[in-house]
C-alpha cells in the first residue's frame, strides 16, 4: 500500500501553506529570446531560477518541491538543445549536490532513465544516495518523464509484484508503484509561461491539485511570484468532493474541540 492516501478516496490535510508543489518551468527559450540571446542563454538562467525555488520553498516551510525538467517529449527538440540540456543537468548536478546536501534537501530524479548517458545515470543515482538521509525538503526533478509512461510502468509493475490478484486491483495498489510513490500529492501546481496544461506531467497526482498559470518566464519566477501563487492557493476551497456547507461545519467543529482543550 502506498504510504500517502489518494485524493480520490480520502480527504487530504490542508494548510495555508502548501506541502507539495510541483511547477512546470515553462519560458526559458522565450526569455532568451526577448533578449536576443540564443536559447541555451535561457536554460543556464532557468538554472539560477531552480536555486533560488529552492531556497525559498525552504524558508516558506514546503516539504516537497517536483520540477518538470525534461519531459519524454522534449526529444524532439533541435539535437543540439538536446545535447546542452543533458550537459547542463550534469553540470549542474555535480556543482549542486553537495549545497543541497549540506541544506538538509533530498534530491530525487523520476523518468525513464534509459536514454540517459550512463554518466548521468551515474551523477543522479550518487546525488540520490548522497542526499538520501535529508528531510528539510524533497526536490524531485522529473526528466525524461511522462504521466502516462509513469501510469503504464506503475500497472506493470503492479502486476508483476502480485500476479495472483489478476482484476482485483485498487487505487492503493497503482499507487504504490507510481514513480512518486514517496511523496504526497501536489497541493499547488505551477505552470510559468503563459500556457495553460498540464502537458502529461503527473496526470495520476494532479487529480485533486490546485492549478495555478502565470504569465511570467521562467527565468522570472522568483520568491514574491511564488508568493503570489501560494496566496492564490490560501484563496481556494478544497472541498475533495464535499459541498461548500460540508466543508466548513467540519472546519466549525474542529475549531470548537481546539477551544475546549484549550
Amino acid at each position: 500500500m502506498s504510504r500517502f492516501s489518494s485524493s480520490t478516496q480520502s480527504i487530504l490535510p490542508t494548510g495555508d501553506v502548501p506541502g507539495h508543489v510541483a511547477i512546470i518551468m515553462d519560458g526559458n527559450g522565450r526569455w532568451a529570446k526577448k533578449r536576443f540571446l540564443p536559447r541555451i542563454a535561457g536554460h543556464k538562467r532557468g538554472v539560477e531560477s531552480v536555486r533560488e525555488m529552492v531556497k525559498t520553498c525552504i524558508e516558506r516551510g514546503i516539504s516537497y518541491l517536483t520540477l518538470f525538467a525534461f519531459s519524454s517529449e522534449n526529444w524532439r527538440r533541435p539535437p543540439d538543445e538536446v545535447s546542452f540540456l543533458m550537459n547542463l543537468f550534469m553540470f549542474a548536478l555535480e556543482e549542486e549536490v553537495e549545497k543541497l546536501n549540506r541544506n538538509n534537501v533530498r534530491f530525487r530524479v523520476i523518468g525513464d532513465l534509459s536514454r540517459f548517458e550512463p554518466r548521468l545515470v551515474e551523477l543522479i543515482r550518487r546525488s540520490e544516495e548522497i542526499t538520501a538521509g535529508n528531510n528539510r525538503l524533497t526536490l524531485t526533478i522529473a526528466a525524461n518523464y511522462g504521466g502516462r509512461w509513469d501510469i503504464l510502468q506503475a500497472v506493470e509493475r503492479m502486476i508483476k509484484a502480485q500476479p495472483e490478484k489478476r482484476d482485483d486491483f485498487s487505487e492503493d495498489d497503482l499507487a504504490a508503484h507510481l514513480a512518486m510513490a514517496y511523496a504526497p500529492e501536489p497541493d499547488l501546481f505551477i505552470r510559468t509561461g503563459g500556457e495553460q496544461r498540464i502537458s502529461n506531467f503527473l496526470l495520476w497526482q494532479l487529480a485533486y491539485t490546485e492549478l495555478y498559470f502565470t504569465d511570467l518566464l521562467w527565468p522570472e519566477f522568483d520568491a514574491a511570484a511564488l508568493d503570489a501563487a501560494i496566496a492564490s492557493y490560501r484563496s481556494r476551497e478544497r472541498r475533495f468532493g464535499r459541498t461548500s456547507d460540508q466543508l466548513h461545519g467540519s472546519e466549525t467543529r474542529i475549531a470548537a474541540v481546539a477551544q475546549q482543550d484549550a
